[in-house]
């Protein structure tokens, strides 16, 4: 878990050092250092849903095989 949180930390303060470098502005940093992780949280879970889907159906197959 301490890993999780320091790469969780680690993401934060990139998108938010992009942002405001990208912008000069502090706030949009911020902003950027909430939103941009927020969406990836719920991309890695569909990604992850697709993945055990396409592993499933792998299976099938070899067993049909």
């Amino acid at each position: 878990m301490r890993k999780t949180l320091s790469f969780a930390g680690i993401h934060f303060l990139v998108a938010f050092g992009v942002g405001y470098l990208l912008t000069g502005n502090v706030w949009v940093g911020g902003a950027l250092a909430l939103v941009e992780p927020a969406c990836n949280t719920v991309a890695f879970h569909l990604h992850e849903k697709a993945w055990k889907r396409l592993e499933r159906r792998r299976r099938a197959r070899v067993l049909e095989a």
